[in-house]
């Protein structure tokens, strides 16, 4: 009876306990490296009717939730199997508990299961794996971004280019116009006829009309009786129009200067005024300013000069006409010399916007280091053991035994030098090879960067930074490589520069081979010809 009575209490507990179990809790990995996710997922079964409250979490003990992943349900005939993920993370290594979550059922609390999780520590071998310094922002070049630059350059260009094209379009017109009409009353009756023929007024541009209509007559008095029609008043000029004919001694009818005025005071009015004429009132007043430009010219009279005077006169019109034409010749150079300015300007200015300032200054002033990478490059081997590299010059040889200390010329047997330019010019190169008096001396080459180093400071290198790293040519042979930068004294600006250099050291047996090269800091074209040289070094054995 006992049994069964154990039996059923067993059952009941099972029961009870599988009613209980409502949340199921899992994580895709117990171990995970510093920062990397952590994915805590949690499911439960309801019904239809159910409501389930998963809680908004930032922190789940110590781990931190990067990312509240969105409900995913699954329909299983009439009941919802419910999953919530969390992300989670840490940034400090260590074992952690992930505690339990209150997950809300219908208003009635339910608890996921607690879990164990390790945070593993990045290892880092410092001896297989190399440690380098922070390299500096490089930046992007965006060309997407610069399109307005180049319309801005065309809207330019295409501005300077319509303004000479008009320019000289306009020259080109007044030239014909000049070529074509001899004399004032001729010019003066084509561009009545050239008036009409537009039909300004009919169009309803009465005021151009009778802008130019005024002007036509203003330009025939100033040519043919001289006196200053355009700059003058309606008043003015019909006051210096009746001083000329008495001058002139014209037979002007005072009907002719009246009708004159009342076309040029109408004029005004059209134009000061805002007038409207009718369409007869307009008709007349052009008849009116070419019957009386008729009439003025008429009224003219000829002056009939002797023999001598006739000549005279020709000698002074050909000596205008010299003026005129060298006039014309120095408008035409300036013109010329106006536009290729212009142009100058023009294009100087959309390189810049294009290309940027440093460009143009290389490309069209020069820059030393530009014509060095460009140039015709040179492949030599110096020294012994032999160098092979390729330069943008020839190395000359020269005599750095008088630079060495006494107690080390003694133990060299053979030393040989080669060097671009001096320790004064923006862009140095020197290759040296130094064979040992004994065959088995061991080089260290630590040693002999260090006295590199000290070599560079006591010929006036300051505050000098020194990184040293393995370096191996392309046919595998080991070296040592020292860069960074260092200061010195203009001696021509007393000003302070800063240099980068670099250093190449190879030991062979009995022998060592030094490359040394530096440069401004910066210096884009530099540092192409200092890749470009190290990239092309070969090392030759030394020959006993």
């Amino acid at each position: 009876m006992k049994k069964y009575i154990s039996l059923l209490i067993l059952l009941l507990c099972t029961t009870i306990f599988a009613q209980q179990k409502r949340v199921v809790t899992s994580i895709d990995t117990t171990k995970n490296k510093i920062g990397a996710e952590f994915k805590l997922t949690i499911k439960t079964d309801v019904d239809t009717l159910s409501k389930v409250v998963f809680p908004k979490l930032k922190n789940i003990g110590a781990l931190e939730v990067i990312q509240s992943y969105p409900i995913d349900t699954v329909k299983n005939n009439d009941r919802y199997e419910l999953i919530k993920k969390y992300g989670l993370t840490q940034f400090d290594s260590g074992k952690y508990s992930v505690p339990s979550i209150k997950i809300l059922i219908n208003n009635k609390p339910y608890y996921t299961d607690s879990l164990k999780v390790e945070v593993a520590n990045v290892v880092v071998d410092t001896l297989k794996q190399k440690m380098y310094d922070i390299k500096d922002i490089i930046p992007v070049e965006n060309t997407l971004g610069d399109w307005w630059k180049y319309l801005l350059a065309l809207a330019i260009l295409g501005g300077i280019g319509a303004l000479i094209y008009w320019y000289i379009k306009k020259q080109q017109k007044k030239k014909i116009e000049e070529d074509v009409y001899k004399t004032p009353i001729e010019r003066a009756t084509n561009l009545l006829n050239d008036l009409e023929k537009k039909e300004l007024w009919q169009k309803g541009e009465v005021k151009e009309y009778y802008s130019e209509l005024t002007d036509i007559a203003r330009n025939y008095i100033e040519e043919a009786i001289e006196i200053p029609a355009m700059e003058s008043t309606t008043s003015e000029l019909i006051l210096g129009l009746r001083a000329a004919s008495v001058k002139k001694k014209m037979t002007v009818s005072q009907e002719t200067i009246e009708n004159l005025e009342r076309v040029l005071k109408q004029a005004d009015l059209v134009k000061f005024a805002k007038s409207k004429p009718v369409e007869y009132e307009i008709a007349e007043d052009r008849n009116k300013i070419q019957k009386a430009i008729l009439t003025l010219d008429s009224a003219i009279p000829v002056v009939v000069e002797m023999e001598e005077d006739t000549l005279l006169n020709e000698v002074q019109r050909q000596k205008q006409i010299q003026i005129q034409l060298k006039k014309k010749r120095n408008k035409r150079i300036a013109i010329t010399i106006a536009s290729v300015l212009f142009l100058l300007f023009a294009t100087t200015t959309f390189l810049i916007v294009t290309k940027g300032f440093d460009y143009v200054k290389d490309n069209i002033i020069g820059h030393p280091t530009k014509e060095l990478l460009e140039g015709e490059w040179v492949k030599s081997e110096y020294g012994n053991p032999g160098i092979i590299m390729e330069t943008p010059k020839v190395l000359k040889r020269i005599d750095l035994t008088k630079s060495l200390p006494k107690n080390g010329m003694a133990l060299i047997k053979e030393m040989n030098s080669f060097a671009y330019g001096s320790l004064l010019d923006n862009f140095y190169l020197m290759v040296s090879t130094y064979k040992y008096k004994q065959d088995s001396t061991s080089v260290d080459l630590k040693k002999s960067m260090e006295g590199t180093i000290q070599a560079l400071e006591s010929q006036g290198a300051q505050n000098m930074i020194v990184k040293q790293e393995d370096f191996q040519t392309p046919e595998g042979i080991s070296g040592l490589k020292g860069y960074g930068t260092f200061t010195r004294i203009n001696e021509a600006t007393k000003s302070s520069e800063k240099l980068y250099y670099e250093l190449l050291l190879f030991g062979q047996d009995g022998g060592l081979q030094q490359i040394m090269i530096f440069h401004e800091e910066g210096d884009s074209y530099a540092n192409q010809i200092s890749d470009r040289v190290l990239s092309s070094v070969e090392l030759k054995q030394i020959s006993k």
